[in-house]
């Protein structure tokens, strides 16, 4: 399986530029980051706030077993998010289910998940957005960045 890398200084957001992506090429693995997004995206149709520093990337895998569930790759990437992050924070991380991180109550990364089929193929998509160095004022949802 061929991997490539995208980097961008903009996008409206990663994910969506990785359906762009699995659309126009043959690509069946890649990786897109971006300093900045303009329309974030987050799930049930909720935007991401994109603060230039934080980090935005979306992930795109083809699938060759069409029955493989979002809902597990879900809990599995927010296992190995949280994992991730317990190297740079030593204090509790915890998941808010379904895809949610939070440390000390306070929302710190969210990851979204889309599939999309391409001539019959599965593809999964995977966009992680971590407030490293800023985070948003949502009311009644508390933000939180390391």
């Amino acid at each position: 399986m061929k991997f490539k890398k995208f980097n961008y200084k903009i996008v409206n957001s990663t994910n969506n530029t990785a359906i762009r992506i699995i659309n126009k090429t043959n690509y069946k693995f890649g990786m897109i980051t971006a300093i900045s997004q303009k329309s974030g995206k987050g799930q049930y149709g909720k935007k991401w706030f994109s603060f230039k520093g934080n980090l935005f990337v979306s992930f795109f895998l083809k699938i060759d077993n069409q029955n493989l569930s979002l809902k597990n790759f879900t809990k599995l990437n927010c296992e190995l998010i949280k994992k991730l992050l317990s190297n740079y924070y030593k204090k509790n991380i915890s998941i808010k289910p379904p895809n949610d991180l939070l440390i000390k109550g306070k929302k710190i990364c969210g990851i979204l998940h889309e599939s999309i089929f391409k001539n019959g193929q599965k593809y999964f998509i995977i966009g992680i957005g971590i407030n490293l160095v800023k985070s948003p004022y949502i009311k009644d949802y508390p933000t939180t960045n390391l």
